[in-house]
């Protein structure tokens, strides 16, 4: 069940920074203690800068949900950019199509409780995420 849902367009650094705000928000009305909060925040950071950087815009809408008796946070990044053609490779730590460390969609599936991704070249990507209070 979601209970608040929040959606945030993505286009600069600054949406970033909004972003990451509301995701520590909420985590913080949820319960959630400081560890949790800054991986909450490091995943949407990098799951917003992976918006700017490969589909220059998208969408980040963060939920407060509940399911089986447990309370979390969901986190969807959805864009139209050009999608990802090799999600395996694109999983690996180290991988990077920008010259970067390679660490974001890894580092967000280790981030968080719950990961997912859909992407389709020539028509965008859709990560879901959620992190559960323990």
């Amino acid at each position: 069940m979601i209970a608040v849902r929040c959606a945030s367009f993505i286009e600069s650094d600054a949406d970033i920074v909004i972003a990451r705000q509301k995701g520590r928000a909420m985590g913080a009305e949820l319960g959630f203690e400081a560890g949790d909060l800054a991986l909450i925040a490091t995943a949407i950071s990098e799951l917003a800068r992976n918006i700017v950087t490969y589909a220059k815009r998208g969408e980040m809408i963060l939920a407060k949900i509940s399911e089986g008796g447990r309370r979390g946070l969901l986190v969807v990044s959805r864009d139209r950019g050009p999608g990802i053609s090799d999600l395996d490779q694109a999983m690996r730590d180290g991988f990077s199509t920008s010259g970067g460390l390679g660490l974001g969609l890894p580092g967000v599936r280790r981030l968080m409780d719950d990961f997912g991704i859909v992407s389709e070249p020539g028509r965008g990507t859709t990560v879901t995420a959620k992190k559960w209070k323990r």
